[in-house]
């Protein structure tokens, strides 16, 4: 458990799993994430078992509010590269379709980042942005990550390619 002044991040249980598909489901949010496709019951639970549980190479929390204890989204270190020492950071706000805020996620943005660096011994975070998303491209910068490059036209969305940016922070940055 990761505890910041408005938000605890713990880890994702089973009664979690409907309420985060439903929020990656959300058409308006699912167009910023590398999923594509509409989630199933089945999809969300073979995540969790697979990806989730293992704790192997991929940590993820739910993002809870302090006060209430209300689940608000999820984040993680994803892709973790043991050898190397690096992880892709993955965070989202499904409450209230926030998405990102000033509040919730930098908070679990800090957390992650502290746990990634201090207790993972990571050396460098890491994160795939797609070029229509401006509002998370302004939240990384805003967390000290420097755009590191471009990966052209990764994603069909909307009818149209995007480009994958690629954010990236060390631990001595």
């Amino acid at each position: 458990m990761l505890e910041q002044e408005h938000v605890i991040l713990r880890s994702i249980d089973e009664d979690d799993l409907e309420q985060l598909r439903i929020w990656r489901n959300n058409p308006e949010l699912r167009t910023f994430f590398r999923e594509y496709r509409e989630l199933s019951k089945t999809d969300q639970l073979a995540w969790y078992n697979n990806v989730v549980l293992p704790k192997k190479d991929t940590m993820m929390f739910a993002i809870t509010e302090r006060k209430t204890g209300k689940l608000l989204g999820a984040c993680g270190l994803c892709f973790i590269d043991w050898l190397r020492k690096s992880a892709d950071l993955s965070i989202y706000i499904g409450y209230d379709d926030i998405y990102l805020d000033e509040v919730f996620a930098r908070e679990s943005a800090k957390a992650l980042m502290k746990y990634g660096f201090e207790e993972l011994g990571l050396h460098r975070l890491w994160a795939e942005v797609y070029s229509h998303d401006s509002q998370k491209q302004g939240f990384f910068e805003a967390m000290g990550f420097r755009l590191e490059g471009t990966h052209r036209e990764t994603q069909w969305s909307e009818g149209k390619w995007l480009n994958s940016l690629f954010y990236g922070l060390l631990a001595n940055d």
